[in-house]
């Protein structure tokens, strides 16, 4: 049997790691605010950090485990259910405030939950 030896995640590499996710967690507080007007994609984020968006898609895979989409759809996710359940903005008006076209945002919200953000809305708000 083949024994597999961890990898051994560099100091930088795990810098580079908190500082992505520092910069995401404030761009997806820029949305839930809507003081931006689009959406950061990868090379937005690798530009702010100085580095390649191969690199740090890489680099953050090695060593979160999870890719760089994955991190974002998961916040994303959380500050769609947040809003739908805080306040009273249509379902139209949080997907614009998230900088998605209102019909691709019930589609990505159906995909990771199994139903819409009204049914999501009225399941947990009555």
């Amino acid at each position: 049997m083949k024994d597999t030896i961890a990898p051994i995640i560099s100091h930088r590499k795990k810098e580079l790691a908190r500082q992505y996710l520092a910069e995401l967690d404030n761009h997806i507080r820029q949305l839930k605010e809507g003081t931006v007007e689009r959406a950061h994609e990868i090379r937005d984020l690798a530009k702010i950090l100085h580095v390649h968006p191969v690199h740090l898609s890489h680099t953050i895979k090695e060593v979160t485990g999870k890719s760089t989409c994955d991190h974002y759809e998961e916040r994303l996710l959380a500050i769609s259910k947040e809003l739908l359940l805080t306040t009273d903005m249509s379902v139209a008006t949080i997907s614009r405030q998230l900088t998605y076209d209102p019909s691709n945002f019930t589609k990505f919200f159906k995909h990771f939950t199994g139903i819409t953000p009204k049914k999501f809305r009225d399941q947990f708000k009555d």
